[in-house]
């Protein structure tokens, strides 16, 4: 269990896979490429094999004066020219799926050559781990594999452009559930910080580097002060975002409630006008007054009349 804390310690043994330093650490240097690698593998699940990454800017400005600037946390090709793009999303955001094409024109017109070109692309694949669930409809549902698709033909129209979203909220295995690599992958970015050794079931070579690389008592000083000052940042957006959540909630329910009232008072103000008509509607009957103008006194039916 982690404590608050500023930089006087942290009693965890692992970092967290969700803080901006530990994720870029982990998947975002060259002496630890073999995590990245054994990664986007085991999420491809065989349909490309990744041998070799080299790492790219991380940093990006646009080709016109109105672009923005783009900042991947991992930015990446392989050994084919493929490009990948690994982000960790920490919270929702309301145009998130936008961000995930934006940033992926950038991959797109960086092959661009000097001169003449036909045009030809390698595969680009925008990957996101994302620490919300933006799906809540399908419960289990966690891997989200999108690609340009004919609507009618419903068949993919072009293969080289993939989106992969991995709504980690929703992955919930536990540790004898684990059956591929890509089950234990999921596994360690979700739980490593609340880890204290190394689960048996982990025991593949690269997740004896992981434990390595993610030990922070191995950590320099200043690795360390990055990453308490990382873990700080995570906390403190966490903290901002329960608390959103939970005035949302309690202005959910006062609307509710508000709402419940203002329906209750209106359906008793109903019921009362609705007796009111109906003693009226007899009174007048008992005077033998016709069903016809005690329907146009009181707004009854006849049919409601007769049956007093």
């Amino acid at each position: 269990m982690t404590v608050a804390m500023g930089t006087e310690g942290i009693i965890d043994r692992y970092v967290n896979f969700y803080t901006d330093f530990a994720f870029k650490k982990l998947f975002g240097t060259e002496m630890n490429k073999d995590l990245l690698i054994s990664f986007l593998n085991a999420l491809l699940q065989g349909r490309e094999v990744v041998l070799d990454v080299n790492y790219l800017n991380t940093e990006h400005l646009g080709t016109q004066e109105y672009d923005r600037r783009a900042v991947f946390d991992v930015y990446c090709k392989n050994d084919k020219g493929e490009v990948f793009l690994v982000e960790m999303q920490k919270g929702e955001q309301q145009f998130f799926k936008d961000r995930s094409i934006y940033y992926s024109t950038f991959a797109i017109r960086e092959q661009a050559p000097r001169g003449e070109w036909n045009y030809e692309l390698k595969g680009v694949y925008t990957i996101g781990i994302l620490n919300f669930c933006f799906d809540k409809e399908r419960e289990g549902n966690y891997y989200h594999e999108v690609k340009l698709m004919d609507t009618t033909t419903k068949e993919v129209f072009y293969d080289k452009l993939v989106f992969i979203y991995l709504e980690m909220p929703k992955f919930t295995k536990q540790e004898n559930e684990l059956e591929s690599l890509f089950d234990k992958w999921l596994y360690v970015i979700r739980n490593l910080a609340a880890l204290m050794e190394r689960p048996r079931v982990l025991q593949e070579k690269v997740f004896t580097h992981l434990f390595e690389a993610a030990e922070i008592a191995k950590f320099s000083r200043v690795e360390r002060y990055e990453y308490e000052e990382s873990l700080k940042a995570y906390r403190d957006w966490f903290s901002v975002m329960t608390t959103a959540e939970l005035r949302g909630e309690e202005r959910g329910e006062e609307r509710g409630f508000k709402k419940g009232e203002e329906k209750g008072l209106k359906e008793g103000l109903e019921k009362g006008r609705l007796e009111e008509r109906l003693r009226n509607a007899r009174g007048l009957k008992a005077r033998g007054v016709d069903a016809d103008i005690i329907a146009q006194v009181t707004g009854l039916s006849e049919d409601d009349i007769l049956g007093l």
